[in-house]
């Protein structure tokens, strides 16, 4: 603790391999560095869920360039703890608005395999669960989770954002109808599950989705702010906690690095 620590950011294509070599060629150095009482200890996440949940800690949005991706490294005293941060790309003003935080797996070479949720809102899955299903596979998802549920009026409070909750009669709108019938939940797996997820969905307002693209989900089978047709994980944390919510007896799927780092 009486020694700084130097948190760097790097960009580059599949930067954490790239770096990972680098710092096995330090390693192979270390028997001359050992002689001199200077030595850092550097260490780095070996996966980006690891890396942009910590990152958090220690950076905000304002403290990075927009549209960069990066992998954080940090150096510090041989007392000190392993910390290693990565943080978000942002496309545009729209995406940081949308969600100030946001995973950096669809940019990455060999991109993680991860798990989202999509809840089908009540009414939306019983008109057109198939199509739904066909869509889903067309994209590369796989459904390792589903369950009918009935919203409970405090889980649906905790699906709607901050900007929705601001406005006590709009929350009261959005709880009532996910409470007035049967939700359909589905757990999918893909690389970038998540992002791709909420690209394909759209804005919430099926009207913006309507004249951004019309086939963007929520623009085919959304009909109102409320009535939008679809809930989804908006960032990887989100995602881990609505899997946990709302399958907390476990997935179907192949178990990977990434669920058991979450106990999912």
């Amino acid at each position: 603790m009486s020694n700084p620590v130097l948190v760097c950011a790097l960009r580059r294509i599949n930067a954490f391999q790239a770096l990972a070599d680098v710092l096995k060629g330090l390693t192979q150095c270390g028997e001359k560095l050992r002689k001199s009482s200077s030595l850092l200890q550097v260490v780095m996440a070996l996966t980006p869920e690891v890396t942009f949940r910590q990152a958090v800690l220690f950076f905000t949005e304002m403290d990075f360039v927009t549209e960069v991706t990066a992998t954080f490294s940090l150096y510090g005293p041989r007392t000190r703890a392993p910390l290693t941060k990565s943080l978000c790309f942002f496309s545009s003003a729209a995406e940081r608005q949308r969600c100030h935080v946001e995973s950096l797996f669809f940019l990455q070479a060999g991109a993680h395999t991860l798990c989202t949720v999509l809840l089908i809102k009540p009414g939306a899955w019983s008109r057109s669960l198939a199509r739904i299903l066909q869509k889903l596979d067309l994209e590369k998802f796989t459904v390792v989770g589903m369950k009918h549920i009935n919203l409970e009026p405090d889980i649906a409070l905790g699906l709607l954002s901050s900007e929705v909750k601001q406005d006590p009669a709009v929350v009261e709108a959005h709880c009532t109808y996910l409470t007035s019938g049967t939700a359909l939940v589905l757990c999918l797996q893909r690389p970038n599950a998540v992002k791709k997820l909420v690209d394909l969905l759209g804005p919430e307002d099926p009207k913006l989705a309507q004249a951004l693209d019309p086939f963007l989900w929520r623009a085919q089978y959304g009909v109102s702010m409320v009535q939008n047709g679809f809930y989804s994980s908006t960032s990887y944390q989100i995602a881990v906690r609505d899997m946990k919510l709302f399958f907390p007896e476990g997935l179907c799927c192949t178990e990977c690095q990434t669920l058991e780092a979450e106990e999912v």
